[in-house]
């Protein structure tokens, strides 16, 4: 299985109160990883479509240990499932290479225009599965 690799800055605006990241601004660095995948890496091999338009489904999380402000986060995405229409993606972010946060989200394609649900294209599939969990 091929995990594709991110390093994210944690940023002061995503402390919470005691001085931790906020439960919610996890969502947020795990956004960042998954969209470096889908956008960027995607786009550099000729693949826009993901980029203009995927939504989420669902999300979730488990925090496992606090995470504090210091050095970039390295965060690990996977793909454990593939459907016609929809895609899991699998997180583990590290924090000075201590397991932090475990989490998955299910993404659909979706078309902006017609306001719908859409399938992945063959090419869309391709690429997600040089990802996915064998």
């Amino acid at each position: 299985m091929a995990r594709f690799e991110y390093e994210c800055a944690v940023r002061w605006s995503d402390l919470d109160a005691y001085g931790h990241v906020n439960n919610a601004r996890f969502l947020t660095l795990y956004e960042e990883a998954r969209a470096a995948l889908m956008f960027l890496t995607a786009r550099t091999e000729g693949i826009t479509s993901l980029e203009a338009g995927t939504v989420i489904a669902r999300h979730e999380v488990d925090y496992l240990r606090p995470v504090d402000f210091g050095e970039p986060v390295r965060i690990e995405l996977w793909l454990s499932e593939i459907r016609n229409a929809s895609f899991r993606v699998c997180y583990e972010l590290f924090d000075d290479g201590r397991l932090a946060s475990r989490a998955t989200s299910v993404l659909v394609p979706y078309d902006l225009a017609a306001g719908r649900p859409r399938r992945l294209s063959a090419a869309e599939r391709e690429f997600l599965s040089r990802w996915r969990d064998a």
